[in-house]
């Protein structure tokens, strides 16, 4: 009963809110409508209005979503990558689909915002927030591209909107070898608010975190090292890295993997992941169903995609693996 409570002040607060959070200012970042950055020989930058992509040999790798979108003015959202991209430059992810219009491609969410032990909004379902960008660089080294994104999640609090979440984003491509492409991300969250508290799903499922809505073929399969895994309802207890092997690119197309690696410097000692066949997203699941202090120290929150050919043997995955959490 208190949780139905505390749902329905939600959507009628979210409600009386919803104009205050869209008279927050145009965003200003350093983007030029389509306009176009040549880095080295390796790597490509088109910006627009909506955002950055990222491309390696005048190939399209990922879009980054800077300005906040949304499905008929619900579900706005901001900060989350649609298209990414496969080697022959197939989109692997969905957005916005029919079945869970709040999923958004690569993206990083959750259910339970609380503030002074009472719900104030809810980042998956895009109710009483808003995401606001403040500032969008790009860098490069000798082997890669470096996006960085600053973000403030906003939420009306006492009848003003406030800036509750500072988050720092910084996505990492790798140049590219023969058989397989490496993307970091690096997420940071900081408190803007004492008392601030961010949960996932208050269910048994607890999904929330890091996702991915991809392109789901029919012949899916998922690996942890050498064990095949099985999806439930819910969350699987399994390693710290998940392959993700199918057509992705067709039915008429070899095979492909997505590796998804955690950092084991990631909060949480379990690693708990939601696994879906079709018509949903996968989750690496942190903090769960129970709400986790956001202190002004933040939380840091590291993943590694690896999209490859299915000729890599799993030993080599593994191998990839080990030198990714030996750098940190």
């Amino acid at each position: 009963m208190k949780m139905a409570a505390d749902e329905q002040n939600l959507h009628a607060h979210s409600a009386v809110s919803l104009k205050l959070l869209q008279l927050r200012p145009t965003f200003l970042v350093c983007l030029s409508l389509l306009t176009a950055a040549v880095y080295g020989q390796h790597f490509t930058t088109i910006k627009s209005d909506q955002g950055i992509e990222i491309l390696e040999n005048h190939k399209k790798v990922l879009f980054y979503q800077v300005r906040p979108k949304s499905v008929d003015g619900k579900y706005e959202r901001a900060g989350f990558i649609h298209p990414l991209y496969s080697f022959n430059e197939k989109s692997l992810t969905e957005d916005m689909p029919e079945d869970h219009p709040y999923h958004r491609g690569i993206f990083w969410a959750w259910h339970q915002i609380i503030w002074n032990n009472k719900p104030i909004a809810d980042g998956w379902m895009s109710q009483n927030i808003s995401w606001e960008p403040s500032k969008i660089t790009v860098q490069r080294k000798k082997k890669s591209i470096t996006l960085q994104s600053e973000m403030l999640w906003k939420s009306v609090l006492d009848n003003r909107a406030t800036p509750i979440v500072r988050e720092h984003t910084m996505i990492r491509v790798h140049q590219s070898t023969s058989q397989y492409r490496v993307i970091d991300f690096d997420i940071q969250l900081f408190a803007l608010e004492d008392s601030l508290k961010i949960g996932g799903s208050d269910d048994e499922k607890g999904y929330g975190g890091f996702c991915l809505r991809l392109k789901l073929p029919g012949d899916i399969s998922f690996t942890s090292g050498e064990t095949e895994v099985t999806p439930l309802e819910t969350a699987v207890h399994a390693g710290p890295w998940m392959n993700f092997t199918g057509s992705f690119d067709g039915n008429d197309s070899r095979k492909i993997g997505i590796a998804v690696f955690c950092d084991n410097s990631n909060p949480g000692h379990l690693r708990e992941w939601i696994l879906r066949k079709q018509g949903s997203m996968q989750n690496v699941v942190y903090p769960g169903r129970t709400p986790v202090v956001l202190s002004k120290n933040g939380w840091r929150l590291r993943y590694r995609l690896v999209i490859h050919d299915t000729d890599i043997e799993t030993s080599e995955l593994e191998k990839l693996y080990q030198e990714y959490i030996r750098k940190h």
